[in-house]
């Protein structure tokens, strides 16, 4: 059985064959994937002196994260590799402060996602990221991050009725209702609106005209195939139409859509 990474880089593979439209982005995310999954491989190798704390953890990321750092730069616009950090203390810095912030930066997200995925397989709970939300907005029960996007499967009888949020920060993923508004709780199906496109008929846009907030969905049901973190990524034409609308997506992705 493939690793979840594995299947990440083989599905973005895959789409960039076969989509001419989504084709360099998603060459460009194969290969920012693959720097994730090298830095999820090294910090798994540190084993157990990972403990969830960020200020006592930082030390084990620092050689992954410039390894990474100096990798995606290399790949991304010249515009955000300028962004990244030189140095030690100033990549000790982005890191402690991003993991305590809701939204991650481009090159912090490179690195604390594979080490939150990793505390989150091993079910070592952070215990230094608390963060404030507001009223409403659904927060992921592992490391308190916001949600990616949603996933949409066969009604089991859970109390999510099919839909599960997928955590941006740890992939973490937990049971949310339907008709609901994941960042502000309206639950008004006339302040709720779908946006799909013929073209990408397993993806839609969840958005709310009560907060004016949107995420994308993964509809399982019409692809079983997909990867939804990557599917997402591949979607990039519904943020487009939601931005142009004056939606905001309540969390980006890696690639900042």
């Amino acid at each position: 059985m493939q690793d979840v990474w594995e299947r990440r880089i083989a599905r973005a593979g895959e789409i960039a064959k076969t989509d001419e439209r989504a084709g360099s982005l998603m060459t460009a995310v194969r290969e920012l994937l693959t720097i994730q999954h090298r830095c999820y491989e090294t910090l798994r190798e540190r084993g157990e002196r990972l403990t969830g704390a960020i200020d006592k953890d930082v030390a084990e990321l620092l050689a992954p994260a410039e390894s990474a750092f100096s990798s995606a730069a290399a790949i991304v616009p010249g515009t955000l590799a300028a962004q990244r950090p030189r140095d030690a203390a100033e990549i000790d810095a982005l890191l402690r402060a991003a993991w305590r912030s809701a939204s991650l930066p481009f090159f912090a997200r490179l690195v604390l996602q594979p080490y939150a995925e990793l505390l989150a397989r091993r079910e070592r709970r952070p215990v230094d990221r608390r963060l404030e939300h507001v009223d409403g907005r659904a927060a992921c029960p592992f490391c308190d991050g916001l949600p990616q996007l949603s996933v949409l499967q066969r009604d089991s009888g859970a109390d999510g009725g099919g839909r599960a949020l997928i955590c941006a920060t740890c992939a973490t993923a937990w049971p949310m209702r339907r008709v609901l508004c994941a960042n502000c709780g309206e639950e008004d199906e006339r302040r709720l609106g779908y946006y799909q496109t013929a073209a990408l008929p397993h993806l839609r846009v969840d958005a709310c005209d009560s907060c004016r907030h949107y995420l994308k969905s993964v509809d399982l049901t019409r692809l079983g195939l997909a990867v939804p973190i990557v599917d997402e990524m591949a979607g990039a034409v519904l943020d487009l139409w939601a931005v142009e609308r004056g939606y905001r997506k309540i969390e980006v992705n890696l690639i900042g859509l």
